[in-house]
């Protein structure tokens, strides 16, 4: 089943061709946005830990939505102002931010209560099932080289979790919550580049999460102290920007190829929690981020890197 063709009745009519001119595909500029991505999303989790040390987690998120809403105007602005982020798929969007609000809420919920290299570590069972719905959904090719990156990012992420070995915490089933919406918000930010920019992605991003988070946000609100303010800056600008390096890459390469890139999240993550939180980092941990690094490097150096087929429209 294609993603588009189930949604074009309430989305869009089935003849309305594609916003936005078609991007040459280019292994190496999505693997320089992914890696744009990747340092943002970092600098998020080290953020999102010192400040729901004081603030609920529903304030952060909608602090940070309505602050980067203000980041992203320029941007808005370079591509024609407000009249031009009208969108012909506003459902998808609607469906793309309602997953990924409630994976960023369980998300950050798991920051306070695992370390970050494990709550890195269960997100990147995303990867798997995104690979997975990309190829049902999107029509992209699961090759055996991407099922082997895949498969080596999967048997990373094992050993660093070491299943069985200790009883989970409700951090790790919340955790593992977050990344089932991280997949499905992240297949929708793929069929949405198809017709949408980056900035109108991350537009509608800020204005549909601002809107599910306000409630929440006024019924738990207080007023964050001196020194909490510039990491809200920081977590605003991070997460929201992330999100724009991300819908960049997946304009150059499929999901598939875009994806298991961010593995590199796991051991960059477990170098973080050694060096600011004492997380320790055992044998076991080592080897499974040797494997998701060996993965990625297999998946980006497969013979016809440079003439990736573009998603079909």
């Amino acid at each position: 089943m294609n993603l588009q063709q189930s949604t074009a009745p309430s989305d869009t009519p089935p003849t309305v061709p594609p916003t936005i001119p078609s991007t040459a595909p280019s292994t190496a500029r999505a693997a320089a946005w992914m890696m744009a991505s990747i340092a943002l999303l970092l600098l998020m989790a080290v953020s999102g830990r010192v400040i729901t040390k004081e603030i609920d987690v529903f304030q952060v998120m909608e602090m940070r939505s309505v602050i980067a809403f203000f980041m992203l105007l320029p941007f808005v602005f370079r591509e024609g102002g407000l009249k031009a982020m009208r969108t012909p798929v506003l459902k998808s969007h609607i469906g793309r931010n309602l997953a990924h609000y409630i994976g960023q809420f369980a998300w950050l919920m798991g920051l306070t209560l695992i370390p970050l290299a494990q709550v890195i570590a269960i997100e990147f069972t995303a990867p798997i099932w995104a690979a997975l719905m990309a190829a049902f959904f999107l029509g992209e090719r699961l090759t055996w080289r991407k099922g082997v990156a895949i498969g080596f990012g999967l048997a990373g992420v094992l050993l660093i979790l070491k299943p069985g070995a200790a009883p989970l915490n409700p951090g790790h089933l919340i955790v593992l919550g977050a990344a089932f919406f991280f997949a499905i918000s992240f297949i929708m930010t793929k069929f949405l580049t198809r017709t949408d920019s980056a900035t109108k992605i991350i537009f509608w991003m800020l204005i549909i999460q601002s809107a599910i988070g306000l409630i929440p946000a006024l019924r738990v609100w207080i007023w964050p102290s001196a020194s909490i303010w510039p990491w809200i800056f920081v977590i605003a600008f991070s997460g929201t920007f992330a999100h724009f390096c991300m819908a960049k890459a997946l304009q150059h390469a499929d999901a598939t190829v875009a994806m298991p890139m961010d593995y590199l999240r796991v051991p960059l993550s477990a170098l973080i929690g050694y060096l600011l939180y004492a997380e320790g980092v055992d044998a076991l941990m080592a080897v499974g981020a040797a494997l998701i690094l060996a993965g990625n490097l297999f998946n980006l150096r497969r013979p016809n890197a440079g003439r990736i087929q573009q998603t079909p429209a």
